[in-house]
């Protein structure tokens, strides 16, 4: 029998307990997953960096594996940028690029962190001329992204203390505000501002940023082109992530991921690589009827010293497609009535009875009917492309 036979018969075999099962490869076949031009290249630590020749040294290079990806999933046709990392000289060339390679730029990512100007901070640290210089910077970011017709600038920033008294929170506080002020007034209309937050580092005493609450806030007094980026990596160990998602969805305020996974704190690992029950979990807040979720931006944001990027990227995509197709299978009705009667067993139970149905017949039958290799990562290997 062959895979395509035997793949026929897992499915046929799936479909009786799950009966919408073509409706749910419907949906799979229309995910949209961005990805990031620097998750192609090697990461390091602050111990080394060990490359092994084989990853792009610069955009073009990054664009070109991305397109592998893509071609070999189909649902990852986005590629985010990072400015300065992915600077050009003539940005028609990248969009050239892109055309060519079937990929579209998606995400602008300003950089106010690593230049040494930002040491004691960008948006709100003290000196005005380093506030100006993020604002700009912020605002260069724009016109990039409205040469590729970006709708999404992607905000992260470092800035916090490292010791007590080393800044004064509330000015600080109103200092980020203004500068976001800036920026948003400065997008086109089709453009959102994603303010992401994380709880520590690489400042350890306090970050301006620091909790979902902080980004909300912001994104309220912005306006309706703002909203909240979650970090999967950006958390304390514990940290209920699917109540943050389902209180921001609620709030109409989640703007988007980026999804990676992590063990200590800022790990930036394959999502779903460490916990993916909490994936699923997460997934069940999105799909959950009650929420339009079609504006919310998946974007990767992943980084590998061990693994071959590429590889890894791919990995990721598949575990996002196992978590979201899990959650699709959760019996709603059943659920809300466990949750109505307080019946705390079968509520979980019915989530677990998603979690641990086998999707994979699925997922490949979804790329089957795009004409996708079963196997992505078995594909890149045997260099199929």
């Amino acid at each position: 029998m062959s895979k395509i036979d035997m793949l026929k018969e897992d499915y046929k075999h799936l479909r009786n307990s799950v009966p919408d099962i073509d409706e749910i490869t419907e949906k799979l076949m229309s995910l949209e997953i961005e990805t990031p031009s620097w998750g192609y290249g090697r990461g390091g630590t602050r111990f080394a960096t060990f490359t092994d020749g084989t990853e792009p040294t610069d955009v073009f290079g990054r664009l070109e594996e991305a397109a592998k990806v893509h071609k070999l999933t189909d649902i990852a046709p986005l590629v985010a940028l990072h400015i300065p990392w992915d600077k050009v000289d003539d940005y028609t060339k990248l969009q050239d690029k892109a055309d060519e390679l079937g990929i579209r730029i998606g995400a602008i990512n300003p950089n106010t962190f690593e230049d040494s100007i930002y040491k004691y901070g960008s948006i709100t640290g003290s000196d005005p001329a380093v506030r100006k210089k993020s604002v700009e910077h912020m605002l260069e970011c724009i016109e990039i992204g409205k040469l590729f017709g970006s709708t999404i600038l992607s905000l992260w920033f470092a800035d916090g203390t490292n010791y007590p008294g080393q800044g004064d929170f509330r000015d600080r506080k109103i200092w980020m505000q203004e500068c976001l002020s800036q920026a948003y007034k400065a997008m086109p209309d089709n453009m959102r501002m994603l303010i992401e937050y994380k709880f520590f580092e690489p400042a350890f005493y306090s970050t301006d940023l620091f909790s979902f609450g902080v980004a909300l806030d912001q994104a309220k007094k912005l306006g309706e082109k703002a909203q909240v980026l979650v970090d999967l990596g950006h958390h304390p160990r514990g940290t209920n992530i699917p109540h943050i998602v389902a209180y921001l969805l609620d709030e109409g305020k989640l703007g988007g991921f980026h999804l990676n996974d992590a063990k200590y704190a800022d790990d930036d690992l394959t999502a779903g690589s460490i916990d993916p029950y909490q994936l699923f979990l997460i997934y069940v807040e999105l799909t959950d009827p009650r929420d339009d979720t079609s504006q919310v931006a998946y974007m990767i944001d992943q980084s590998h010293c061990v693994k071959n990027p590429t590889e890894a990227m791919i990995q990721t995509l598949e575990n996002l497609q196992h978590a979201y197709a899990k959650s699709l299978l959760v019996d709603r009705e059943k659920l809300k009535a466990a949750q109505k009667s307080n019946d705390v067993i079968v509520a979980e139970e019915t989530l677990i009875k998603a979690f641990r149905t086998d999707v994979t017949p699925i997922i490949k039958m979804a790329r089957h009917k795009k004409g996708l290799p079963l196997s992505p990562l078995e594909a890149l290997r045997a260099g199929e492309i």
